[in-house]
């Protein structure tokens, strides 16, 4: 796929042919300079935006070609999405904010309160349920956006630059968090990152420049090898 900018009478094409195939479970990360495209590259797979030419296949539906309310739900239902700050409601609780995406699907109160609960739970943060994100460190704010992400039990959760903002020992405790919860939920992981710590850790490393993916390596040692 493609995407492109028009800027004045100027087009700028930030993303040039990328092809990309993600298989269910994988642990994959992509790496590159400032200005690569890799968090438009995000924001196209997760149907933020959508690609000027090309196709995004989830489960062989093009999601490209679904109405606004079909996209809507599918991105609601499907995908979970960790940015470097962490977009809470400073004005709900760590609970309320978690069961956001579960009401907007129109579960009820109940049922989204059960969710929300379990996530925080899964994420070390039931003991802070009821605290807003002012009472929280930045690295519990960042736990709570990773439970509201994946409240919803999707099949794809696309982070960006999920530890930007943490120190050294915070980022390792987030790290450790995403391979645990992709071990017990089996969800797909496309973190992009500057973090090499992170990075080395990764399974499946891509390296992106100029718009392009440039390189894709596969390092099985650190993993239970690739999955389909």
């Amino acid at each position: 796929m493609t995407k492109q900018f028009v800027i004045g009478s100027q087009v700028l094409t930030v993303l040039k042919d990328v092809d990309l195939t993600l298989g269910v479970g994988e642990m994959v990360t992509i790496i590159g300079a400032s200005g690569a495209g890799k968090s438009t590259l995000l924001h196209c797979l997760g149907t933020l935006d959508l690609p000027s030419s090309g196709s995004i296949m989830f489960d062989g539906v093009d999601v490209v070609a679904l109405s606004p309310p079909e996209l809507a739900r599918f991105r609601n239902r499907t995908i979970g999405f960790v940015f470097q700050f962490h977009h809470l409601l400073p004005e709900f609780s760590a609970l309320e904010n978690v069961m956001m995406p579960a009401l907007v699907a129109r579960m009820t109160m109940r049922e989204s309160k059960e969710k929300a609960e379990a996530m925080l739970e899964s994420v070390r943060m039931s003991h802070r349920l009821r605290h807003r994100p002012g009472e929280l460190s930045g690295g519990e704010q960042q736990r709570v956006a990773i439970a509201r992400a994946l409240v919803m039990q999707p099949k794809l959760l696309l982070a960006d630059e999920p530890t930007g903002n943490l120190d050294t020992k915070t980022s390792d405790q987030i790290h450790e968090l995403l391979f645990q919860l992709n071990e017990q939920h089996r969800i797909t992981m496309l973190v992009v990152t500057h973090n090499m710590d992170l990075a080395r850790q990764m399974p499946r490393k891509i390296r992106m420049a100029d718009g392009r993916l440039i390189g894709d390596t596969f390092e099985p040692e650190q993993s239970d090898g690739p999955r389909t």
